[in-house]
């Protein structure tokens, strides 16, 4: 991977915060009981507890250096607050992120787990996209969706195919060989993921595959995350290919 194949520092920093700052506004006089459709198993409070703690999480491996590995647990950061607190806690979890990325040096050496061209690339693309993500999940308890910008939703499905699925144990898991290639209409980009009971590899083509899933960018990125895409999605070939990739069948 190099530079070019990611965006800039500064461009992450600031999806961050638009990002972060878009998912407190459309939850503004939301009920924290209220379930999340997209994350079955939470209600809105776990949703910014859940951002609110992995914001602070990568602030600290980033500002303090951390070298080795390390594993998100929110006991570590304090716990999560009392409820009339939460919606400052988590801007106090934004800032201190942004602050910890726009104050890392360009050879920042810190603990990392995704390929990227450097530290500081890493833990500001991975939160940018970490963040994107819930943002979404939080339109879809307000019904107030919107998508992501193109070179945005393109860097992050490269983020997710490239990067975060390669991860060992990540990656999609097939009892038989299968081959899917995820091809976004607007861009030039394309992949084909490749996985089965040896494993997940990924090339940045349009291979043969079993089934082609095709659309816009931005509905390709929230797709391959498991939300629901706002524009149409058509898959060409074996359905089931596809329903493999997302662990549905």
């Amino acid at each position: 991977m190099t530079p070019s194949d990611v965006l800039s520092a500064d461009r992450y920093i600031d999806e961050i915060t638009n990002a972060a700052g878009r998912l407190a506004d459309v939850l503004d006089g939301v009920p924290l009981d209220v379930h999340v459709p997209t994350c079955p198993s939470w209600v809105v409070r776990d949703l910014v507890v859940h951002v609110g703690g992995i914001h602070r999480w990568a602030a600290r491996i980033v500002s303090e250096r951390r070298t080795e590995r390390a594993f998100m647990n929110l006991d570590d950061h304090g716990g999560p607050p009392e409820d009339n607190k939460l919606y400052a806690w988590f801007d106090e979890g934004v800032a201190l992120l942004i602050n910890a990325l726009a104050d890392a040096p360009e050879d920042l050496e810190c603990f990392t787990f995704i390929e990227a061209p450097t530290a500081k690339l890493h833990w500001a693309r991975r939160q940018a996209h970490e963040t994107a993500i819930h943002r979404a999940d939080a339109e879809a308890v307000a019904l107030a969706t919107t998508g992501f910008s193109l070179d945005f939703a393109t860097d992050g499905l490269d983020e997710v195919l490239v990067g975060f699925w390669q991860r060992p144990g990540r990656g999609p898991q097939a009892d038989r060989p299968t081959t899917v290639s995820i091809t976004p209409l607007d861009v030039t980009s394309k992949w084909t993921a490749s996985f089965g009971a040896d494993g997940y590899s990924v090339v940045r083509d349009a291979k043969g595959a079993d089934a082609r899933v095709s659309g816009k960018a931005s509905d390709l990125y929230v797709w391959a995350w498991k939300r629901p895409a706002m524009g149409q999605l058509v898959v060409d070939g074996d359905p089931a290919a596809v329903g493999r990739l997302l662990g549905d069948g």
